[in-house]
This record gives C-alpha cells, sequence and structure tokens, in this order.
C-alpha cells in the first residue's frame, strides 16, 4: 500500500525514513550524483541517489518508469521555490523499479507541444499532465459537491435506464438493436427526461442523477456525443423555485471547488431581451458592447441597404466600438465582413467618428439628422466605431451578435479571471423548421407554456413563450430546464400544435401519456451540463480536456479506434446487414 503522498513533504519531515511510490518525471546524473524528480498524483519530490548501487539503477532509468524508493528525508541546500515539496528531498537508500517504460510518442509536461490527436491517441499518458489532470479532479470535486448539497436538500439519487424507447424529436438517437426481439432497438437516452417526470408521477418529489446522455449530433469544441449532466426534478415548484435551488446549488460549488463567492440572486434576462441587445441566446455579460436598434433612426433613409431592411421582420442594429477606430484598417474591417456573411447577412457597413464628423465607410450617405440621432445614442467621442447590420430578423441579429464576441476576443475586452452568471428566461416554445416546414419544440414537447400562452398552442406559435429557463455562465449554457405540462389536456395541445398523430403520440409517448392521468403533480426541473461546467470552472475553451476518454470531433476515439467493425456472427445474431 502507498505509504505517503510524495507532494506533502516539508521541513517538519526532515530525518524521517519514507517510502515513495511515482514515475519519473525528470532525471539529472551529474556524474556520482543523480537527481530524480518523482511524480506521484499530488505533486513532485526530488531524490538524491549518490555513489554505489543507488546511483548505478538511478543512472539508467528510462523516464516515466515506475518506482518503489526508500529515503531519509533531508533539507535541500538549493531551494526550490516553485515546487510545494522544494525545501526538501529525499536521500535514496534503495530503488525498486516495478515498470520501466518505452520512448515516450511526446514529453509529460504541462506545456506540451503535441498535437491533440497525439494526445488523444496515448491518452493514458497524456492524463499524467496536470492541466487534464487537475481537470479530473475538478470534475471530482463538483460531482462531490453535488450530491452533498443536494443530499442535505432532501434530494433523492435515482438512477434512470440507458437502454430506452426511440422517440426522435430532437437531435439523432444513438440506437442499439435487439438480439432477442431482432429487428426492434433500444435508443441511448439524449437525457432522463421522461422517467425523471415519471419519477414525481409515482411520488419522489425530489430526484437527482448524474447521468451519461448520447446525442448523434454534428460536434464543436464544447460538444460530445456522450456527455454528463446533473439532473434534477422536484414536485410542486414554480419557476423560481427551481431556479433559487439551483442558484445555490451554483453557488456552492463555485465555493467548494474554486473559493469563489456568487452574489446572489442571480440576474434575469427574458430571451427576447438576451436576443435584442446581445444576438445570443447565451450572452456573454462580462463586457458591455451592446446591440442597438437603430431603425427609426434610417427610415428616411437614402442608403439602399438600410431602406431593404424596413419590413416589419427585418431590423437595423448597431454595435459601438470605444475610442478604437484607428485599430481598424480597411483590410481588417474587410476581414470582419467575410466573418460576418458566414452567419448570412450581406455585408457589415460601418463608420467612424473622429475630429467631431463622420468619416469613411457608410458616411456620405448619412443625413444631418441621422448623425445628430447617432451621436445623442452613443453618446460619440473621437475615435469611435459603428458597426451596422440590416437584414432578416432571423440572422442580422446572430451576426452581430457573433461580431460582438469576436470583437471582444479580438479587442482583450474579456476579462478572463471573471464570472459573469445570468439567467435566460421565458424562451418561445417553438422554432419553425426550414428543413421539415414545420415548427418544433424549441426545448422539447413537455416543456408547459405560459399560463398567458396556453391558448396560442395552436393558433399563435410564433408568439407563444414557455416556463423554460436556462442559465448562462460566461456566454456559455451551463444548463437549462423548465416547468413541466402536467395536464393531460394541455400535452394534448402540445403534441396537436407539433402535428404528431393520434397514432405517433401513442407509438412515441403512450406510456407517458398514460401516466399524466394518474394524479401527476406540478412539477419541473434542470440539468447542467457538468462536462461544460467542468470547462468553465478549469478555464479551459475545449471540452475535451475535462473528460478522461473523449471522443474527436468526428465522434471517433483515437486510443481505442471506435467506433469500428464487428463481425459476420454478431451481425447474424442480430439480424443486421451492413450497406456501403
Amino acid at each position: 500500500m502507498k505509504a505517503i503522498n510524495n507532494n506533502s513533504l516539508r521541513l517538519s519531515d526532515v530525518s524521517k525514513e519514507v517510502t515513495l511510490y511515482g514515475w519519473v518525471s525528470k532525471k539529472r546524473d551529474l556524474g556520482g550524483v543523480c537527481f530524480i524528480d518523482l511524480r506521484d498524483r499530488s505533486g513532485i519530490v526530488q531524490l538524491v541517489a549518490r555513489e554505489g548501487e543507488v546511483y548505478d539503477i538511478a543512472s539508467g532509468l528510462k523516464s516515466e518508469s515506475v518506482l518503489k524508493v526508500v529515503g531519509v528525508v533531508s533539507e535541500r541546500e538549493s531551494k526550490n521555490p516553485n515546487l510545494d515539496t522544494g525545501d526538501v528531498e529525499v536521500e535514496l537508500t534503495s530503488i525498486d523499479v516495478l515498470n520501466s517504460s518505452l520512448d515516450l510518442p511526446f514529453e509529460i509536461v504541462d506545456d506540451t507541444t503535441a498535437l491533440e490527436d497525439t494526445r488523444l491517441k496515448y491518452r493514458y499518458l497524456d492524463i499524467r499532465r496536470n492541466p487534464i489532470k487537475n481537470n479530473l479532479i475538478i470534475r471530482h470535486k463538483i460531482m462531490m459537491a453535488v450530491r452533498k448539497f443536494l443530499d442535505r436538500e432532501e434530494f433523492i439519487e435515482v438512477e434512470t435506464p440507458v437502454l430506452c424507447k426511440s422517440t426522435p424529436e430532437g437531435a439523432r438517437d444513438y440506437l442499439v438493436p435487439s438480439r432477442v426481439n431482432k429487428g426492434k432497438f433500444y435508443a441511448l437516452p439524449q437525457s432522463p427526461q421522461i422517467f425523471k417526470q415519471l419519477l414525481m408521477v409515482g411520488g419522489v418529489e425530489r430526484y437527482f442523477q448524474i447521468a451519461k446522455c448520447f446525442r448523434d449530433e454534428d460536434l464543436r469544441s464544447d460538444r460530445q456525443p456522450e456527455f454528463t449532466q446533473i439532473d434534477l426534478e422536484m414536485s410542486f415548484v414554480e419557476e423560481e423555485d427551481v431556479m433559487s435551488l439551483t442558484e445555490k446549488l451554483i453557488a456552492n460549488i463555485f465555493k467548494e471547488v474554486k473559493g469563489i463567492d456568487i452574489s446572489l440572486p442571480i440576474r434575469r434576462m427574458k430571451y427576447d431581451d438576451a436576443i435584442k441587445y446581445y444576438g445570443s441566446d447565451k450572452p456573454d455579460l462580462r463586457f458591455d458592447m451592446k446591440i442597438h436598434d437603430v431603425k427609426d433612426i434610417f427610415k428616411n433613409s437614402t442608403f439602399q441597404v438600410f431602406l431593404n431592411a424596413m419590413d416589419e421582420d427585418s431590423s437595423v442594429v448597431c454595435i459601438k466600438v470605444d475610442g478604437m477606430s484607428h485599430e481598424f484598417s480597411r483590410k481588417k474591417i474587410d476581414s470582419l465582413t467575410e466573418f460576418v456573411k458566414t452567419y448570412k447577412v450581406k455585408g457589415l457597413p460601418y463608420v467612424k467618428y473622429e475630429n467631431n464628423e463622420f468619416v469613411s465607410g457608410i458616411s456620405k450617405f448619412l443625413s444631418d439628422s441621422e448623425k445628430e440621432q447617432l451621436i445623442d445614442l452613443f453618446h460619440l467621442v473621437d475615435g469611435d466605431l459603428l458597426f451596422f447590420g440590416a437584414d432578416k430578423n432571423s440572422v442580422v441579429y446572430t451576426a452581430l451578435g457573433a461580431l460582438r464576441l469576436k470583437l471582444g476576443r479580438d479587442l482583450e475586452l474579456i476579462d478572463d479571471s471573471k464570472y459573469a452568471l445570468c439567467w435566460v428566461v421565458e424562451f418561445p416554445s417553438f422554432e419553425w423548421s426550414e428543413e421539415e416546414g414545420r415548427y418544433l419544440a424549441c426545448h422539447h414537447p413537455f416543456t408547459a407554456p405560459l399560463d398567458s400562452d396556453v391558448s396560442k398552442l395552436l393558433t399563435d406559435k410564433a408568439h407563444c413563450y414557455s416556463k423554460a429557463y436556462d442559465i448562462v455562465i460566461n456566454g456559455y449554457e451551463a444548463g437549462g430546464g423548465s416547468i413541466r405540462i402536467h395536464d393531460e389536456k394541455v400535452q394534448e395541445k402540445m403534441f396537436q400544435a407539433l402535428e404528431l398523430s393520434d397514432d405517433d403520440v401513442r407509438e412515441k409517448f403512450g406510456f407517458f401519456v398514460d401516466a399524466l392521468k394518474y394524479g401527476t403533480p406540478p412539477h419541473g426541473g434542470l440539468a447542467l451540463g457538468l462536462d461544460r461546467l467542468t470547462m468553465i470552472l478549469s478555464g479551459t475553451d475545449n471540452i475535451r480536456d475535462v473528460i478522461a476518454f473523449p471522443k474527436t470531433t468526428s465522434a471517433s476515439c483515437l486510443m481505442s479506434d471506435c467506433p469500428s467493425k464487428v463481425s459476420e456472427s454478431q451481425l447474424e445474431d442480430l439480424a443486421i446487414k451492413t450497406v456501403e
């Protein structure tokens, strides 16, 4: 059994005999004396092997060999302030090489230059590096803080099934063929949504689970095909009850894991306002630079681009860059124009305010009245720069929101040491799908509409809002939830609004609809993304850095080489044939 953590040795341990285990992090052979940095999970301590058998063994060691050593703690002559154990070293009396190592594919150092694909292929080596190891420790601390907090709040941890019924209303399911029931399939859960609602029907009242979930969707740096969420559900609650408890949970996590105090209550912002001012339903509030609606200013404009955006479904919007117009060359602005075009807007009109007048860009199209209104609205001073967007609402706010974030990063307006939290509330119940030619549920079909909007479910879907709420941290959606529909008649209306036939409902959700008829309490809940929360608290922008064995953006594992083909006999057992 391991005797002591390497990183725990201090001056108070001088003269003690210790037994240590770990990996050879570094070796410095000076001829007659050999220094070894021995690393275990806790950290590093310096070993000293002098002439004799221990020196002979030490001088032949390869990096990352695993050792058991015995020695006496002594005070270092040349102390290392960068190590917790920098005041001491261990004079070795014996070395036992438990296992040696092959030549490494990359050096085990914090600031590695190894390509990510190489690190993922040898992930078991990558985990030895402090950044990955410490991220996994943060993840563990978050899970422990969650369990302790929710236990105090009388929640019960309940595991829900992983082999479920496929209910394709949203992202694609991962399907699992059944050998026993040939031609039939399970689906891996995209979330425990239905089951946690059924637990409320079952009278559990307060449930939570740290749940594995699966979605077969296109991946980004903050998404994975399998992910983990902190899932909770409560009975006899309204929106404020769930949000208030979640705030306390988040504050507890920040305090326990990072020692940071979060001010409560957390700011609330309606979905429409988030889009209007920040162009996103997950606004990064660590810097200002709001989007402004300037359509009224330009209602008599002679600039055709603005005139084309005067219909009800279009807008002219603007953001201001304070006092930095001199940093924006024509080449740089052209680059920003190409950037916003990727969001389907047609261009990026701009104007600079220098020496008390408008110059460059579209300045020649501005009337005196328009200039005066812009000066008053933005309190313009010398060196300010205005960027405009004029297009359909469905694209112009998204484009300017993306530009705002890019400018925030490029101009170093974002303080990475800050944490800005907010709730985005009152999401639309539906979103239009061009692909399917119908309205889909914005969250999921069990989200309750606002009481005032129940009558709009079948008559005015575009203006129907829900009792849904997302918690946003530093521009990331860290979690989301809603009050659920507990009235079977309202649930029936929702299915009708989504154009699901009675047969569709019975096939996909029959068991759930039946459960609503047996005294379902009002209930609601939320799920926090454990991976994303760990990513935020770890200070990385890559979700793969906080998962022990992640997948690539092509949903593959370079280490184990999966997904992979299976044998013909396995496919025959499942009555499956593959098609090229």
